[in-house]
């Protein structure tokens, strides 16, 4: 492999429209690079060429573990929940399920999520429900605001509301059990049809209690940072860069960037690679580093999504950065 191949990869995003606004599916293994010598080349792959110089530790005959996507909801999304690992390897014969967060962008006012249950429920209420029409009466909504994390558990019944734009991590699947769908029809003039059976088997029935994230903030590698989600799949952070460079190390994990407002610039072997926003650069795990300034602006906010190198490196680099211990405790206790 020639050392020239590790680059920052800008990844060509994929618009994914539907009827109630659309997606940007940003970093997932059908992506398709932008720059440089690899240009044209998928994510699936850089994982065949590069191997270990691409994903480090993780297995490369697996598609890339993390999708990232960004959200455009002019109105609601249908009432969905996924499988967790065990049910879509059982019944779907897919090698994970799907465990999700959300980072909100830009919330109209009054823009709400639905998350979990008003109440305890059942599978014999939800199936009753569903087909007398009520379900909708059972459902929890909390109202979000810009700057809101969100987790989203397999198990967990949610939907994103109209007047909302956020980034989504998830794990790499498209698993999804649709539950309602707000007697809409699709652009076939039919209701979308609903997956009641499936879902009634992964639903988690509990009362939800949670909210918006309890995030961090704190300063490491000379970056202003905000810890938002970090379970054993991913862990999700924003990331101010100023105009003084500044170096990420990929601890031996892929790096996935991708700008908010103000485009950024990433620094490789060959030179300067400009960033735009909402464009998602993969920075390889054997580059080992990524310098990283604002382009044009005093700072420029980001999206960095890399998965654990193991369960404790958060907690670590936490507390590094002096970050009280009973803290990092309650931040990691919520996922």
């Amino acid at each position: 492999m020639n050392e020239t191949q590790l680059y920052p990869y800008v990844l060509e995003p994929k618009k994914a429209p539907a009827i109630w606004g659309g997606e940007l599916w940003e970093c997932w293994d059908e992506n398709r690079v932008r720059n440089g010598p690899l240009a044209g080349k998928s994510v699936a792959e850089l994982r065949e060429l590069l191997g270990a110089s691409l994903l480090g530790a993780i297995e490369v005959d697996r598609l890339f573990p993390i999708l990232t996507k960004i959200i455009t909801a002019h109105d609601s999304l249908s009432a969905q929940v996924h499988p967790d690992d065990a049910y879509a390897q059982r019944v779907e014969h897919q090698p994970n399920g799907k465990t999700e967060c959300w980072y909100i962008m830009t919330a109209e006012a009054h823009a709400e999520l639905v998350l979990g249950w008003t109440r305890d429920t059942s599978r014999e209420e939800y199936e009753q429900r569903v087909a007398d029409g009520t379900l909708a009466e059972l459902f929890r909504h909390v109202p979000v605001r810009a700057g809101d994390a969100f987790y989203i558990p397999a198990g967990t019944l949610h939907a994103i509301g109209g007047g909302i734009v956020l980034f989504e991590t998830q794990q790499a699947s498209d698993l999804t059990y649709r539950v309602f769908d707000w007697n809409r029809v699709g652009t076939d003039g039919k209701p979308r049809p609903l997956h009641v059976q499936k879902a009634a088997d992964v639903l988690n029935y509990h009362r939800g209690m949670t909210g918006a994230a309890e995030t961090i903030s704190y300063t490491f590698e000379s970056l202003e940072r905000t810890a938002l989600i970090a379970d054993n799949h991913f862990i999700v952070e924003r990331i101010v860069a100023r105009d003084e460079p500044a170096s990420l190390a990929t601890h031996s994990c892929p790096l996935s960037i991708m700008p908010l407002d103000h485009a950024l610039v990433l620094q490789s072997s060959d030179g300067d690679v400009p960033l735009e926003p909402h464009l998602t650069a993969l920075v390889p795990a054997g580059a080992g580093r990524c310098t990283i300034r604002s382009a044009a602006s005093d700072e420029a906010a980001f999206m960095l999504v890399t998965p654990p190198p193991n369960g404790d490196f958060l907690a670590a680099r936490l507390l590094a950065a002096g970050v009280d211990q009973d803290r990092i405790e309650r931040f990691l206790g919520q996922f």
